[in-house]
């Protein structure tokens, strides 16, 4: 049996279970879990993020794609802080339905990365995730990850 985690569980504990680095590491911190259902993690956006260089000069934007990967990292770190054995293993975002996107993400804002386990299939786990800003829904998908098997 698995010891249960420390909340918060810092960038340091975060490194632990995802192979995401700098700089495209888009969880900072994760607040709340009841293993094996639901997280709850943030994401500190930062003027200083490398993406804003181009997306948008001026008028700097998170690309909703990036607030979808950092939804996926969220569900990761929900799996792995359950007690999943990832060692010699790696997920993969496969999928993703139902993109929404309600409002932009902009430097300053912290994002809120809610995900819930819907269900796992086989070696794929299906997420469902909403970010929010200031309690504001800014996007929402489905997401499906598979485990992968390192042979290395």
């Amino acid at each position: 049996m698995t010891q249960p985690v420390q909340l918060p569980v810092d960038i340091e504990g975060i490194q632990k279970v995802l192979p995401h680095r700098y700089p495209f590491l888009l969880v900072d911190r994760v607040v709340e879990l009841e293993p094996n259902k639901r997280v709850l993690a943030y994401k500190n956006v930062s003027a200083n993020e490398p993406f804003f260089n181009g997306h948008f000069p001026g008028h700097p934007v998170m690309p909703g794609v990036l607030v979808i990967e950092a939804l996926a990292q969220a569900g990761g770190l929900l799996t792995q802080l359950s007690g999943h054995d990832g060692k010699g293993s790696v997920f993969y975002l496969v999928k993703v339905d139902n993109a929404r996107f309600a409002r932009m993400v902009v430097p300053g804002d912290r994002l809120e990365l809610e995900v819930t386990l819907k269900r796992i299939i086989r070696n794929m786990a299906l997420y469902v995730g909403v970010a929010r800003v200031d309690g504001q829904e800014a996007a929402s998908a489905e997401i499906l990850c598979a485990e992968v098997k390192n042979d290395a």
